[in-house]
């Protein structure tokens, strides 16, 4: 059965891949959760609970962008099947799919910064979008938080990027949507938390160890998938 994410276990893989690719989200995104946290009132800056309305609102205007790219990007790859051989269009998006986790792995673990040219691309979109996002600023309320997280869902993302490549390769939209509803799921622990213990998150990840442990798995849930469609496009 090849990995087309119609099953659990690929979702799964998603949410780990989120999860994971937290040691990235928070050089990525510290400066964003921590401008959400000082445009907070002292009293909701206190705590957690207090400050977690606000969190919550970013992180799902956040990961609904995430969805609505997954589900064009999932659109986009089951319309490439239907005008080119379906069977070989899924594979050649399939092992596409795969070396862009292995990329993303090796990004995340610092072994290679190839993505960081993707991410450089990207910034001329999102030139275009962060106006709009800079309004929001500072942030009083929920609402602005998720008007806020929604366009800087569009941030441009080595990680996000990658995770985007392997919802092409997921058969439709909705399994796109789904799989990047996931991803934006697995990130949630680690922005959440950032939201309270910036500092001390943000060290943690910086550690040699711990991106390179982070970056090792994703490099072998890569090679899992390629291994899986290598021997299809050869059969």
């Amino acid at each position: 059965m090849n990995l087309t994410l119609s099953d659990g276990a690929g979702y799964g893989a998603a949410v780990l891949v989120g999860l994971l690719g937290g040691v990235h989200c928070v050089g990525m995104c510290g400066g964003i959760v921590g401008a959400l946290s000082f445009g907070m009132s002292p009293g909701r800056r206190a705590g957690f609970w207090s400050a977690l309305p606000i969190l919550l609102a970013y992180n799902i205007g956040r990961i609904t962008s995430y969805s609505i790219a997954g589900m064009l990007a999932g659109g986009l790859g089951w319309y490439a099947t239907q005008l080119a051989h379906v069977h070989q269009a899924q594979l050649v998006l399939g092992v596409i799919a795969a070396l862009f986790m292995i990329a993303l792995g090796l990004y995340l673990a610092g072994w290679w910064r190839g993505l960081a040219a993707v991410e450089r691309l990207g910034g001329h979109v999102w030139r275009r979008i962060e106006p709009f996002g800079r309004r929001l600023l500072p942030v009083r309320g929920p609402t602005q938080a998720l008007g806020l997280g929604v366009v800087w869902g569009w941030l441009p993302c080595g990680l996000v990027y990658s995770v985007l490549i392997w919802a092409l390769a997921s058969g439709g939209p909705l399994r796109g949507a789904l799989l990047m509803l996931c991803f934006g799921l697995g990130t949630l622990p680690n922005l959440l938390a950032m939201g309270v213990f910036a500092a001390r998150l943000a060290k943690f990840a910086r550690l040699p160890w711990v991106r390179r442990v982070a970056g090792s798995l994703v490099v072998a849930f890569g090679v899992f998938s390629l291994l899986r469609w290598l021997p299809l496009s050869l059969g």
